[in-house]
């Protein structure tokens, strides 16, 4: 928290959950990208990205207001599926039934999450 401007402080909510676990439904050919941005959207939380047409993919800027970069040049949002970060974009990571999908922001490229060890 130290990282973040006074104002961003107040974009994290006190418990540190933008939005609590909650369970989903999805439909087969979904990806993680599909299932953030309709959550979001059900939900009423704010999320910015851009896309690479060329590839199929999506990154993610900022969820809830809190962008990448907000916490220094190593901050920003990444992902995790059943416990390991993929290494690829979350538009190419299809969902699967049982899938628990966790969205984390990082002040430290991953590393002060556990995400520094990328899964295949």
């Amino acid at each position: 928290m130290g990282k973040l401007d006074e104002d961003d402080r107040e974009l994290v909510p006190s418990d540190g959950w933008i939005l609590s676990p909650v369970t989903v439904n999805y439909e087969d050919g979904d990806s993680v990208f599909d299932v953030l941005k309709r959550e979001c959207k059900a939900h009423g939380i704010h999320m910015e990205f851009s896309t690479a047409p060329i590839y199929n993919t999506a990154y993610i800027e900022g969820i809830g207001n809190l962008f990448e970069f907000s916490a220094g040049s190593n901050s920003g949002w990444m992902y995790r599926v059943n416990g390991k970060f993929p290494n690829y974009g979350c538009s190419l990571y299809d969902v699967k039934s049982g899938d628990v999908i966790e969205w984390l922001y990082t002040c430290d490229l991953g590393h002060d999450i556990g995400g520094s060890n990328y899964s295949k």
